[in-house]
């Protein structure tokens, strides 16, 4: 994971901690003065709030707990590893395609980053330059060869 986002999900999570749990017994208590609990609406919709934020502290927990935080600048990047932007070419009709190989919270395919457990990730990992790669796509087999690896740029 990058350090850019354990902050991020380290803030979150000391913000629902911190601020979001005593909002949340707040419109409990409130909601419980309105009478009679079997038919309060408010005192519902306050409890499922209260168990969806719960259930994201265990998640984000766990998550900050087992984070392994690597600066891809601090890896050498002749093979391609977490952090690489990889540029390919399509081996079919010489189109290209960039790539950079990030953590599964990082990930987001409009900006081109991918997470390193996805197969294109899987297959592409521990390549270089100059290097061909067959890569099984639910489209069918694609074949590319690698371009240029770099660290990526934060």
């Amino acid at each position: 994971m990058l350090k850019v986002t354990f902050n991020k999900l380290s803030k979150e999570l000391e913000h629902l901690k911190t601020v979001e749990r005593g909002e949340i017994a707040h419109i409990i208590d409130v909601a419980r003065e309105l009478g009679d609990l079997k038919e309060n609406a408010e005192y519902h919709a306050a409890k499922d709030k209260q168990g969806l934020m719960e259930a994201r502290i265990l998640d984000l927990t766990d998550l900050v707990g087992r984070a392994q935080v690597i600066d891809p600048s601090s890896l050498a990047h002749e093979r391609i590893s977490f952090g690489s932007t990889v540029e390919l070419v399509d081996q079919e009709d010489d189109s290209e395609i960039t790539y950079t190989i990030v953590g599964a919270q990082e990930s987001d395919l409009s900006k081109g980053w991918i997470s390193s457990g996805s197969p294109m990730a899987r297959a592409l990992l521990g390549k270089e330059e100059g290097d061909e790669v067959s890569i099984k796509l639910p489209s069918g087999n694609k074949k590319f060869e690698v371009e240029s690896v770099e660290a990526m740029e934060l």
